[in-house]
């Protein structure tokens, strides 16, 4: 398959997106439709979005890491919308955008006369997208959330405990909830957009982070609940297997995942324990499973007595899965994603050189550029607007 552009366009060129979100939920989703080349204009208030300084910037403040991985291929308009100019400013540009997308709860969007009926009355097919904390139709609806909070509403607290066996109820340490709301906002926005291509009609979307992340975490670990009556407990029980983490090796650590149930004695023996496959325990596939605990212990005893690199090009060799468990500092090295193109180097107008993230999906038809930067708050205030 070739991976060479085709006509060089941006898949969403010419889609114009008015983006009032901050933070990580909605920027996320804002993000992935200005890679693919929607017309992004982020509205921001006095000061700008507060994730702008939620670390360190280089050169300019405002500028810091999160906002240059969530912002990049969009321009900032630095409105106070308490002001009646900046109001009319925000009308005039609605009336344009094909999406209208924010974060704001209801009845404040409501007071500052954006709701869903003012935007629709300014354009009569727009799509307007609301990602909001917890679904309208339930008693949260209208609470303030951030990830903190949806990881603790829907039970992720509870499964490192699940693991471990510390009672404490413990956060991912990921803005994971954030970015899969995102994640589900940039297709319901998608969706929405093919819509109205092919009925001519806009509409209402909610997003929120309770449901999307509920539905992402479940898909999974509603486990023997799935059925009623309940047919086990909650959680898919691989996931929270207390052993089945990463095991020592020599010089670090190594995944191996002997998915297959034949696979944990077929890397037993490649370790050098074929004796232990033949514990009346392991005749069959059910034996292996109901005590695949002491076939994780029994690998990680025998990993420590190999290098990293011995353990993967043995379990290479024998197609089992393996890779080596990497500090999350030195990621950007691994050799593949550097070969890969995944990581790029480009200059950014204010803040020098900054490593950046492709689009991790290829295709056929398109070519992602990296000559749209992160905006300085407010630097598309003259004269900005879509085009």
């Amino acid at each position: 398959m070739s991976f060479a552009p085709g006509d060089g366009k941006p898949m969403l060129e010419g889609l114009k997106v008015l983006d009032l979100t901050t933070v990580v939920f909605g920027p996320y989703c804002t993000q992935i439709l200005a890679d693919f080349g929607a017309d992004v204009i982020k509205v921001e208030a006095p000061g700008g979005d507060m994730f702008r300084y939620a670390a360190k910037a280089p050169n300019t403040p405002g500028m810091g890491p999160g906002h240059m991985a969530l912002n990049r291929g969009k321009k900032s308009l630095e409105l106070d919308l308490k002001q009646d100019e900046a109001r009319e400013r925000l009308r005039e540009l609605a009336a344009e955008a094909d999406v209208f997308i924010h974060n704001i709860r209801r009845e404040p969007i409501e007071r500052l006369g954006f709701g869903y009926e003012a935007v629709k009355a300014l354009r009569e097919d727009t799509i307007y997208v609301h990602c909001v904390g917890f679904g309208s139709n339930g008693p949260y609806a209208g609470l303030h959330a951030y990830d903190d909070v949806i990881q603790a509403a829907s039970g992720t607290t509870s499964l490192l405990p699940r693991v471990d066996g510390n009672p404490a109820p413990r956060f991912f340490p990921s803005l994971i909830a954030d970015k899969v709301s995102g994640l589900h906002a940039a297709y319901a926005t998608m969706a929405a957009v093919i819509h109205r291509m092919r009925t001519g009609e806009g509409q209402f979307v909610e997003v929120p982070m309770l449901e999307a992340f509920t539905s992402f975490m479940m898909k999974e670990h509603l486990g023997g609940l799935t059925f009623d009556p309940a047919v086990g407990d909650a959680c898919y029980a691989r996931q929270v297997d207390p052993h089945r983490q990463p095991f020592p090796t020599k010089d670090g650590h190594v995944a191996i995942v002997p998915y297959r149930p034949g696979h944990f004695l077929k890397v037993i023996a490649l370790l050098g324990n074929e004796e232990f496959g033949k514990d009346e325990r392991f005749a069959d596939p059910t034996g292996i499973l109901r005590h695949s605990g002491e076939c994780y212990d029994r690998i990680g005893e025998l990993s420590a007595g190999f290098t990293t690199e011995e353990i993967l090009r043995l379990l290479r060799d024998n197609a089992i899965p393996a890779m080596p468990a990497h500090d999350v500092a030195d990621v950007i090295h691994d050799e593949h994603l550097q070969a890969a193109g995944f990581f790029r180097q480009s200059e950014h107008p204010t803040e020098g050189t900054i490593n950046q993230m492709r689009e991790p999906s290829r295709f056929s038809g398109w070519e992602q550029s990296f000559d749209r930067p992160a905006p300085l708050v407010g630097e598309h205030n003259d004269g900005g607007g879509f085009g």
